[in-house]
């Protein structure tokens, strides 16, 4: 049996090699222009930046996903800048420029909405890649609007699905 990857795998394997090299290409650019002691002091700076961003945004973002709880609501916003500040956090840690790049983009908040934004595109282009067609049932009792218990309706209904019987008690 021939098990088969797709493009995400191609892409993970690609950005596995892609990135490693990109950031030691930079690396190298940059210490070549103001030495290796400057370029080593950036990158330390940079981490240290990092630490202390990924602390306030994660204590923030905390205190945003406490009180969206709190008042009964679904913290979908808060939720995904949760994600953004641990995987900012996360590139930030990483030593190389291209990384850091992206991780402040993913931590500072006046650009998080963008990459927020950004994200939530990609992952809606490979829900609507991956979504299964919805005249599929998805197991018995299930009726999809514009059906009826027996089979297809010839229109769409317009209003809720009414099915007669009995209800009882316990």
């Amino acid at each position: 049996m021939r098990v088969r990857h797709g493009w995400p795998m191609v892409l993970l394997l690609f950005l596995l090699v892609a990135v490693p090299t990109l950031e030691i290409w930079l690396l190298l650019q940059v210490s070549d222009h103001i030495g290796v002691w400057p370029t080593v002091a950036i990158l330390v700076l940079e981490a240290a930046i990092g630490g202390w961003l990924i602390r306030r945004e994660g204590a923030r973002v905390w205190q945003a996903l406490v009180a969206t709880f709190g008042s009964g609501r679904v913290p979908t916003g808060e939720l995904a800048d949760a994600a953004l500040v641990l995987v900012g956090g996360l590139l930030l840690f990483l030593p190389g420029f291209a990384t850091d790049v992206i991780g402040f983009l993913f931590l500072l908040p006046l650009t998080r909405p963008l990459a927020r934004r950004l994200v939530a595109f990609f992952v809606a282009r490979q829900v609507n890649r991956l979504a299964v067609p919805a005249a599929y049932r998805r197991g018995p009792g299930e009726v999809i609007e514009g059906e009826t218990v027996d089979g297809p309706a010839s229109e769409p209904t317009s209003g809720p699905l009414v099915i007669p019987g009995e209800v009882s008690e316990p």
